[in-house]
């Protein structure tokens, strides 16, 4: 179990600047700005480029503030230094220059209704911030308290260059790890520490991973309707923008079918009679894809989204029966309580298997990909911590010899977009993209959003990530709770029982 370090002893002295123990004082024999080197005559702007990538302070909200006075000696934030960081917190090693991380604090907007979460990291050179996604939308508000209250005291007083030994003591000093919520409020600090590095450098992120494999990442599509009619309009009308890449989904009766319009009312002799049926669903599936092949031809490239509904029998009756249609990949086949399963699934599918965005930890998804329980390996790169153990799980997919389909709908932001771009074009293990078109709202509070183009999509060639947060904007959207809840609560078989959502 975790304990609690002992007082250093090496001093007994007390200091009204110093954050206090209730029981003792509380002096490890070094400053609060210990670690740190003196300015030794270099600015903190020494060897960066001009004003690439800053904005003014203006538009801001308030954000968390820490107190300052008596009450931050008192209260329960009292072992947190004048900065608003703990001291403990900072390296035994000294920097070339003065730039230090002043402040760090969570965002929500939600302009297009989903709740979007990012990460603000300021610097003492004004001007100088990045941006980070944390976006775990069905629980923002337990990412923001992780951020405001725990994860951003971690960094504040460090140096934004130090990205690696700053993740991994934000990782490590919960004791208890990883899940999407830590996961969250680490990647939003993680993407915005990159953000700052690009800036500072002059480059945009890419070019620090190693620069371009590709011209560009194309990107796949959702094409949904009540009918499969419907659906290959929507297919149709994505083929004609540019898509090569489409995934097809089609209504079901019951209110939970997933990625199209549900029918309630579908089993009205049933005790629930707005189920879902997860044997219908395997009988009209393969139907789908016979009329789209018809319909669509051999030139466009399918892909089909289970979402974790299938027993992995049933995931390997489904992947047999799409066979004779050619998908380039069948995703999320079953539930994460399943995912022991999935190198037996895999081997017995004829169609490749793509998983990976409900993984919430780094060790998971490496088991994924060691073990050959997947063709495609399909993060939510911010529930695995962000950009830095997402470029080294790619690695190790490169490795393997299993491509990479990231997660990337509506319910992340457009900075974590850029964050899966920088990874996409730089990495010769990337396989597919999810893209998600945004609204002009979005747009207005994040400028820079990607835009797909021909069914393909650009990293900035700006420093960083090429994105801005305009907070003024961004106030005008407030999240709302429980959205996904409302929806998940109702995803029950004919017979009333909860279904993985």
């Amino acid at each position: 179990m975790p304990s609690t370090p002992p007082h250093s002893g090496m001093s007994e002295r007390t200091d009204p600047d110093r954050p206090l123990d209730p029981d003792r004082p509380l002096d490890s024999g070094r400053s609060s700005d210990s670690g740190r080197s003196s300015d030794s005559g270099r600015s903190s702007d020494s060897g960066r480029s001009s004003d690439s990538g800053r904005s003014s302070d203006s538009g801001r909200s308030s954000g968390p503030s820490r107190s300052s006075g008596p009450d931050r000696l008192s209260g329960p934030d009292r072992l947190l230094g004048p900065d608003g960081g703990l001291p403990q917190a900072r390296p035994p090693w000294t920097h070339r220059d003065s730039l230090r991380i002043t402040r760090v604090r969570a965002v929500v907007t939600a302009p297009e209704g989903t709740p979007l979460v990012v990460v603000r990291v300021d610097t003492s050179d004004d001007g100088l911030y990045g941006l980070g996604c944390a976006t775990f939308t069905q629980r923002y508000a337990a990412v923001t308290a992780a951020v405001d209250e725990h994860v951003g005291p971690l960094a504040v007083g460090r140096h934004p260059a130090d990205i690696e030994d700053i993740t991994r003591l934000v990782h490590y000093s919960s004791y208890w790890r990883n899940g999407p919520v830590l996961n969250n409020a680490l990647s939003g600090l993680d993407q915005a520490l990159w953000d700052i590095a690009g800036k500072r450098a002059g480059l945009p992120v890419h070019e620090l991973l190693g620069g371009r494999c590709r011209t560009a990442v194309e990107v796949y599509s959702h094409a949904a309707g009540h009918t499969v009619a419907e659906t290959l309009d929507r297919a149709e009308e994505l083929i004609e923008a540019g898509y090569r890449n489409v995934r097809l989904q089609t209504g079901q009766p019951g209110l939970g079918a997933y990625g199209a319009p549900g029918t309630g009312g579908g089993y009205p002799r049933s005790p629930h009679p707005d189920g879902w049926d997860p044997e219908r669903y395997l009988r009209s599936t393969p139907a789908l894809f016979a009329a789209a092949r018809g319909r669509l031809g051999d030139g466009v490239n399918l892909m089909h989204d289970v979402h974790s509904r299938l027993t992995p029998k049933q995931a390997v009756v489904l992947a047999r029966a799409l066979e004779p249609y050619g998908l380039s990949f069948l995703e999320d086949v079953v539930a994460p309580e399943f995912y022991d399963h999935l190198p037996a699934v895999r081997a017995a599918s004829p169609v490749p298997v793509a998983v990976g965005e409900q993984l919430g930890s780094v060790p998971d998804a490496v088991r994924l990909v060691r073990d050959g329980g997947v063709d495609l390996l399909r993060l939510h790169t911010s529930s695995v911590g962000g950009l830095t153990p997402t470029r080294k799980l790619v690695a190790l997919c490169e490795l393997l010899g299993v491509r990479t389909a990231f997660h990337s709908p509506g319910d992340i932001s457009p900075v974590g977009v850029a964050a899966n771009l920088a990874v996409d074009i730089s990495s010769p293990a990337f396989g597919y993209q999810e893209s998600h078109e945004y609204n002009e709202a979005t747009h207005e509070v994040f400028p820079g959003t990607p835009v797909v183009a021909d069914g393909s999509l650009r990293p900035a060639e700006e420093p960083g990530w090429g994105i801005t947060l305009d907070e003024k904007a961004a106030g005008r959207f407030p999240p709302v709770k429980f959205l996904h809840e409302r929806w998940s609560a109702q995803v029950r078989r004919p017979d009333g029982a909860l279904e993985a959502p």
